[in-house]
């Protein structure tokens, strides 16, 4: 079954110790999959967009048919009558393998009221990456100043993955809980919040500062991510306006080209003295 492939390599900056080489990176392809229905009434089939979700390319189907399952949308094998892309010819290459429809047998009746992760529903086939990214500019989502002065320094950047593990008080219990933490340029921990998900975990700092009166400060702040820098965790660090994001883990490929799209600084591997810069290396002083 042919699919998009789900690893491409990118430009980077690697920094060890101080010394800075330019390479190729592999990294994980993120795009997302839109799932609809179809269902079989009386009065003929109808097509139902049901949600979107960010995912790397094959096992689509797979996916497709485990997601229906688990959300209880259906009971058994015998529900799905086919499972297939949408193929129009006139889609382009890139978003022709992320829109599944899975046909329901006739007389099949899916529980709908248990589908929680209605994440966005595209109108037309064809959503892809570009549709993701063209969202948040619909959404009123500019980018970034070119070059808005902030700088942070190697020192500061190289030692607060060591202050976000100290921090982590649930997680030295347990093992078991993600983190986002905001940094002051000077390397000073602002905030820090714990979850079971990343996701949850970057909801809950910026829902602080929301609640407090203080997005603001974020334009001035470093979010460092426990785990890997998905495309989510990029939306969510532009809606508020946090100009550096660092993760521990890697990037995905959407992630990288949402931050240099929208002139984010994206930082990856970040342990300790090394991390490699995938956009926005105007803010990173390191050459």
């Amino acid at each position: 079954m042919l699919t998009q492939p789900n690893v491409q390599r990118r430009t980077v900056i690697r920094v060890r110790d101080g010394r800075l080489t330019r390479d190729r990176d592999a990294l994980v392809v993120e795009e997302p999959l839109e799932i609809r229905l179809t269902l079989h009434s009386a009065d003929g089939a109808h097509i139902i967009p049901l949600t979107t979700i960010l995912r790397t390319p094959g096992e689509d189907f797979e996916l497709a048919a485990g997601f229906l399952f688990n959300e209880g949308i259906v009971r058994e094998r015998n529900d799905i009558a086919t499972i297939r892309y949408c193929t129009d010819p006139d889609i382009d290459e890139e978003s022709r393998f992320n829109t599944i429809t899975v046909d329901l047998r006739p007389g099949a009746q899916p529980d709908l009221s248990h589908a929680r992760r209605l994440f966005y529903i595209s109108s037309s086939c064809g959503v892809c990456g570009k549709a993701s990214l063209e969202a948040l500019r619909t959404r009123g989502c500019a980018p970034l100043p070119d070059d808005d002065g902030l700088r942070i320094s190697l020192p500061v950047l190289t030692s607060i993955d060591a202050a976000l593990r100290q921090a982590q008080a649930i997680f030295q219990k347990t093992g078991g809980l993600h983190a986002a933490a905001l940094f002051a340029t000077d390397g000073a921990l602002l905030d820090l919040h714990e979850d079971i998900g990343r996701h949850n975990a970057v909801d809950k700092l910026i829902g602080a500062h929301l609640l407090q009166g203080r997005l603001g400060a974020l334009s001035q702040a470093i979010l460092l991510v426990s785990g890997r820098a998905g495309f989510e965790i990029l939306q969510k660090a532009l809606m508020a306006r946090i100009p550096v994001v660092a993760a521990v883990g890697a990037p995905s490929t959407l992630a990288v080209t949402l931050a240099q799209q929208f002139n984010m600084t994206l930082i990856g591997f970040l342990r300790g003295a090394s991390f490699n810069v995938y956009a926005g290396a105007q803010r990173i002083p390191i050459e």
